[in-house]
């Protein structure tokens, strides 16, 4: 997801950290979802304010940019993993 963040100064810009101060909208990544968002009026009265020249083109390229594959963040690991991580710590009954 794509964070637009209205600053508490006014200005609209497209939030890649994530932890810009202000009033925050998501829209997907996707091309189709930006187009949406931005011509159907919905992006900026999220933000409560109209939007301004150049946004649309910013966040066509934070979406081109976020395209990159990400490492999950959760990993799987089987049963057997788990049954022998548990044996090495003390108060294990190994039940």
């Amino acid at each position: 997801m794509l964070r637009v963040v209205r600053t508490p100064a006014g200005d609209m810009k497209v939030d890649a950290t994530g932890k810009l101060a202000g009033r925050g909208a998501y829209v997907c990544p996707e091309p189709d979802c930006i187009e949406r968002a931005v011509h159907g009026g919905r992006l900026a009265g999220a933000l409560e304010r109209p939007l301004p020249d150049g946004l649309l083109d910013a966040l066509r390229e934070a979406a081109s940019r976020d395209a990159t594959p990400r490492t999950p963040v959760v990993r799987r690991i089987s049963l057997r993993q788990v049954q022998e991580a548990g044996r090495g710590e003390p108060g294990n009954t190994g039940r």
